[in-house]
This record gives structure tokens, sequence and C-alpha cells, in this order.
């Protein structure tokens, strides 16, 4: 399962681009999160890895290093997913059983698929979306 930390840096990212001329602390985004600020530290740490923002040694804040409309929900995903499989297999499933021996072959090609899909669902959203969805509808 995918923890809370994608959700945390899209939420922290549509707030960074949705105050452009502002250096947004940690504790002020960490309110709006609703966390703590050492875990918004985190979070920045990884996007800022990814190149996903800029921030400045000696000053609070941060900055998207990009467009908001080029930044992907995929790339958000990969910055702060260590491990960014969905699924994993059972390591050692029983070689003399018939389903066993050819449960991690079977379930490797589904689990494959399913996390192909994701990727291409995340690739093909942006931050400006979400965005455009949290300023311009209800």
């Amino acid at each position: 399962m995918i923890n809370s930390r994608v959700a945390v840096a899209i939420h922290i990212l549509a707030l960074i681009a949705s105050r452009p001329h502002d250096d947004l602390p940690s504790d002020y985004i960490a309110s709006s999160v609703n966390t703590n600020p050492v875990v918004i530290r985190r979070i920045l740490g990884m996007l800022r890895k990814a190149g996903l923002i800029r921030t400045s040694v000696g000053k609070a804040g941060a900055a998207l290093a990009k467009e908001p409309f080029q930044i992907s929900l995929l790339e958000v995903y990969q910055a702060v997913e260590k491990d960014s499989e969905l699924f994993a297999v059972h390591e050692n499933p029983n070689p003399h059983c018939p389903v066993g021996k050819r449960i991690n072959a079977v379930l490797n090609e589904a689990f494959h698929s399913a996390q192909s899909a994701l990727e291409n669902k995340l690739a093909a959203q942006n931050i400006q979306g979400i965005m455009d969805h949290l300023f311009n509808e209800g």
C-alpha cells in the first residue's frame, strides 16, 4: 500500500504553487497538512533531491523548480516512495506444490500490469491539474 507521503507531497507542492511569491516555512506548511514540521522537512528534502523544488541555505521556504504543469504526479510518487513497487510477492512458496511453483510468475504479471496502469495515470496528471481542481471547482 502506498503510504500518505505521496498525498502530503502533492499537498506541499500545491501549497507552494498557490503562494509563489511567499517563502513558506515548514511550520506553516505543517499547519496546512496538519502534521509535524519534521515530517514536512523530510518530504521537502525528498522533493528537493528529485529536482521538484528549490531551497536556499539560511532562508526558510521553498519554490517550485518547474512550472506546476511540468510536475507530473508520477514524478512526485517516484520522489517520495523509496520502493515504488505497489505489490510484492512472497519470497518462498513451496516449489513442490502445483500452486506454489507458479504463483510468483502469475502474480508478477498481474502486479506489473497494475503498476503500469498506476504509473500511466499518474504521468498523465500534474500539479497544475490539482491546482485547477482546488481553486476552480466547487
